[in-house]
């Protein structure tokens, strides 16, 4: 199929992951009714500044929207990162936009230092902690020199009024290394952090010591911390949350996060407790699905995997997500990349006393795919 070559979807789902492909490709795509029946028709305004940010770290790319929003034709341009400061509002969370960043970032001409400004935690997608915790790990593993890849959290801000802001930075890479990772490990420590904003300290404390409780029903090496933001380090709006952290022996991340519902919601209000034992409960929950990532990051393992060297990359998932497996179709429409996915039991001939061992999910997966070779032409031969 020719590079030049449009390709069409419909609707307003996976729209990141169609232009995030398109930007690596260099495929032009048009995307049609985008949500003709509803209310306000087309694209939404955190759609618009999806769009402004992907002009701003490529060069020469053109985004047509037709008058009644309803049609997009993106024809993408070349990476050149560098440095960007916007405000991305308060409707969609910073990690909608995050997200798209770190799929880019090791691709980009000039490294990316990239300060945006708006919800960090809340918003109906993975908060900044998140991604911190559970993506950057693994972009490390498939990056040849990850130095000076981080995610700073320089003020918080909460739903609905957000005002937090973040200064991600991530090098070049002129390739990307093919990784064979089929063993998880057990989890040896439990790290966490329990955040507040314009209320008392106090409710952060009380999310620690639940979560705790749960936590050391299974495991001595736990340790929590507090972040306590006041004045213009704490945003708009007022809230407290926590975030767990699962590392295992093979070095791999399982991530859980809970926060308080936002004020003036018409939701009950939270209570510290039952939101640090819900966040435990959801960490036991991604340990029980295994796999060698979180089950967030299985969309940018994926891709880093289609886009390494001409080589055979293998990797253990824990069950597939919707939003993976529409990945996975959208990699063979726009790399021609085909992934064999077969399941993977880890007690397969082992003996009779050893299938009794509990490894959790037995529902995990098998990924193998050869890379397209894909490189960063922009980082110039040392």
């Amino acid at each position: 199929m020719e590079k030049d070559s449009v390709l069409q979807y419909e609707g307003c789902n996976f729209l990141r992951q169609r232009l995030v492909l398109a930007t690596l490709s260099g495929r032009p795509v048009r995307i049609v009714n985008i949500r003709p029946d509803d209310v306000s028709p087309g694209v939404t305004d955190f759609e618009i500044k999806l769009f402004n940010l992907l002009s701003e770290i490529t060069n020469r790319s053109t985004v047509d929207i037709s008058p009644s929003g309803t049609t997009v034709f993106y024809k993408p341009g070349s990476l050149v990162g560098g440095k960007v400061e916007m405000d991305m509002g308060v409707i969609r969370g910073l990690g909608y936009y995050l997200e798209v960043l770190c799929f880019l970032a090791p691709f980009v001409k000039s490294p990316l230092n990239v300060r945006l400004r708006g919800v960090t935690n809340g918003g109906g997608e993975p908060s900044v902690d998140l991604i911190k915790h559970a993506w950057l790990p693994v972009m490390r593993r498939f990056m040849f020199d990850a130095e000076g890849l981080d995610l700073k959290i320089v003020k918080r801000g909460l739903n609905p009024n957000g005002n937090g802001e973040i200064l991600f930075t991530c090098p070049i890479s002129r390739q990307l290394r093919p990784v064979q990772i089929e063993n998880m490990g057990k989890v040896r420590k439990v790290r966490g952090v329990a955040y507040s904003c314009r209320i008392s300290p106090a409710l952060a404390n009380r999310c620690i010591e639940s979560a705790k409780a749960s936590v050391k029903h299974f495991l001595n090496d736990v340790y929590f911390h507090t972040d306590h933001r006041k004045g213009l380090e704490a945003g708009s709006s007022p809230g407290f949350g926590i975030i767990l952290s699962a590392e295992t022996t093979e070095g791999i991340y399982f991530v859980s996060e809970k926060h308080s519902n936002p004020p003036n919601s018409g939701l009950d209000p939270s209570v510290p407790e039952d939101i640090g034992t819900e966040a435990a409960e959801r960490l036991f929950s991604e340990i029980y699905r295994g796999g060698c990532c979180d089950a967030t990051a299985q969309t940018i393992v994926t891709l880093f995997m289609a886009l390494g060297p001409k080589d055979v990359s293998k990797f253990v998932s824990g069950p597939l997500s919707t939003c993976c497996v529409h990945f996975l179709r959208h990699m063979k429409d726009f790399l021609g990349v085909v992934f064999k996915i077969e399941s993977y039991d880890p007690l397969k001939g082992k003996s009779a006393e050893d299938q009794k061992l509990e490894i959790g999910c037995r529902d995990k997966v098998k990924l193998t795919c050869v890379g397209v070779g894909f490189g960063n032409l922009n980082k110039a031969l040392l």
